[in-house]
């Protein structure tokens, strides 16, 4: 029988991958849209410890079905700080479960209902009017086009078996032997890092099996490549992050290394224990089906779908151990004199304990203010290139950004019902007194900015330098532990102005304006640092606890602030 390969191969099968790499696009643009913030929100919230990360990762990748998106999420969300290196590992771990769910569903034989399926949410999507029913829409349209573009799929490379030439090419890819087994993970790996989806790899895998092209011990060696390949993403983007985020990356990488290289040799047992365990879903993967008159094998799916996820769940089973090992190695590299400097992005003293009372609330928000000034007292040690300051201005400002919305919000927490006017006064205070520390965070970071920006002629240096000691000797008064001294009066700033335009004709222009725009900066942060002080003075910060009461005690108007 001649085969038209146009026609018959080539229209069915490209087209096919199209609408099935659509349908993945449009179901996971769908389910994101609907849910991405808040899936990023509860990871954020939940994944604190390495246990609640591999749930979050599992549950938040079954809900979104990419996890791509999911690890690209967590590298984001390592790079600004909200989770930490250890939990994102477990998140990682996670994500590779929850994926396996997606590809449970492609091996479901709902290929002939796509079309119609698509057709239906695709009336819905045009003619509804709000954006929740469009996006709802959306998800179903993608997901019912993924079976018809792999059904698709399946119907134009069925002919290809009775095409001698490509079954001898495709012979050549056969997981008989350990050498044959290395040639397809490695192929299925190049595959899925030029595509940038596993579930796109495992699709057109399915559709070979289901087709007879690949055998089914094959197909189900591929899947391993396309959960190596899948690293690829998260690398990819993670290149321009902090090096925690590079780090999280790094673990994706290596975690699924790592279990590709436990698997190989225990491929041919373990294929022995899928075939056992497909009497439980059809059975023997390997004998063909006569549906329409055509041989198909559509237990080969299943197959792929059930091996990928008992991989995934195995591996994370195995390796979720030794969460702190891979935290530990990850640490070391990239590490520099700067990793060994205080995290300002986590709180230190903002504890659940110490909410429960105003008494012990109240103290912990000084000191986690004082953290605050300290971490931006370094951009004064930045602008002058000391070699234990922050070298990374903008990786500094994030970290201490968190913090600043951490302290926030952990003192907004303490308004509650039955206060009296005056403790609502102190929790009121106690926020402007964070939002002025925030300002003036932004204002050194600007000084830093400009002293690291611009190069300044040895004649202009002296006064770049007694601009950054004169804000120092101000922030002095404000930061922990600071002895009771006048803060220096604008007039240092005013004198240094008049010596700036003192300078001789040898100092070019624009270093004249760089230094007064560095002045202006100056004059903000000896007000903010002003304003600072004037309102810790505004309302008395010390609120002593009640004879009998402890730290477990309700804040709900049990405490007054002191005369």
């Amino acid at each position: 029988m001649q085969v038209d390969i146009f026609t018959q191969v080539i229209v069915p099968v490209v087209g096919g991958l199209g609408i099935f790499m659509l349908g993945l696009e449009f179901m996971s643009n769908g389910i994101q849209a609907l849910a991405v913030a808040r899936m990023r929100d509860l990871l954020a919230k939940f994944a604190g410890t390495p246990i609640k990360g591999v749930i979050a990762g599992t549950f938040i990748t079954g809900i979104i079905q990419s996890s791509t998106a999911m690890t690209v999420m967590t590298v984001g969300l390592v790079n600004a700080g909200v989770v930490g290196l250890r939990p994102a590992i477990s998140v990682i771990m996670g994500a590779n479960i929850g994926t396996t769910l997606g590809n449970g569903l492609i091996a479901l034989p709902l290929g002939p209902l796509g079309l119609l399926l698509g057709g239906c949410f695709a009336l819905l999507y045009i003619f509804a009017k709000s954006d929740k029913v469009k996006n709802i829409a959306l998800a179903c349209m993608g997901f019912a086009l993924i079976f018809y573009g792999l059904n698709l799929m399946t119907g134009g490379l069925r002919p290809l078996r009775n095409m001698p030439e490509v079954m001898s090419v495709i012979s050549t890819l056969r997981a008989d032997d350990f050498g044959g087994l290395i040639a397809c993970v490695v192929t299925a790996a190049l595959v899925t890092a030029l595509i940038h989806s596993s579930s796109a790899t495992i699709g057109i895998v399915m559709g070979l099996g289901s087709a007879g092209v690949l055998d089914w011990q094959t197909a189900v060696a591929f899947s391993l490549g396309a959960d190596l390949g899948t690293t690829i993403t998260s690398w990819m983007a993670s290149l321009n992050l902090s090096r925690n985020a590079k780090r999280a990356a790094y673990a994706h990488i290596t975690f699924n290394l790592i279990g590709v290289m436990i698997t190989v040799p225990l491929f041919f047992v373990s294929i022995e224990v899928l075939r056992w365990g497909m009497g439980w879903f059809g059975g023997d993967p390997s004998v063909p089906v006569m549906i329409n008159g055509r041989e198909t094998y559509p237990l080969v799916p299943v197959a792929v779908g059930l091996y990928s996820t008992v991989f995934n769940i195995f591996n994370t089973a195995l390796l979720f151990p030794f969460t702190g090992v891979f935290e530990r190695v990850l640490s070391r590299i990239g590490r520099n004199a700067e990793e060994d400097i205080e995290d300002y992005s986590t709180p230190k003293h903002l504890t659940a304990q110490a909410r429960e009372h105003l008494g012990t609330a109240v103290p912990a928000i000084r000191e986690e203010i004082g953290r605050h000034l300290q971490a931006s007292a370094l951009y004064l040690q930045s602008a002058r290139r000391v070699p234990t300051a922050p070298g990374d201005l903008d990786e500094h400002r994030l970290a201490i950004d968190i913090l600043s919305r951490d302290i926030r919000g952990y003192t907004a927490s303490l308004f509650v019902p039955g206060q009296t006017q005056q403790q609502q006064d102190l929790i009121a205070s106690l926020i402007e007194e964070e939002d002025f520390a925030s300002s003036l965070a932004e204002t050194l970071h600007q000084v830093a900015r400009r002293v690291q920006r611009d190069e300044f002629s040895p004649e202009a240096k002296p006064l770049v330098e007694a601009v950054l000691d004169a804000v120092g000797e101000a922030m002095a008064c404000v930061l922990p532990g600071a002895a009771l001294r006048p803060m220096p009066g604008p007039q240092v700033l005013f004198d240094l102005r008049e010596k700036v335009l003192g300078l001789s004709d040898a100092v070019k222009p624009f270093e004249r304006g760089a230094i007064l725009a560095l002045l202006g900066s100056a004059e903000r942060a000896f007000m903010l640092i002003g304003r600072l002080e004037e309102e810790r003075r505004s309302v008395p910060r010390a609120v002593p606890m009640p004879v009998g009461a402890t730290a477990g005690d309700a804040i709900d108007g049990a405490v007054v602030p002191a005369e």
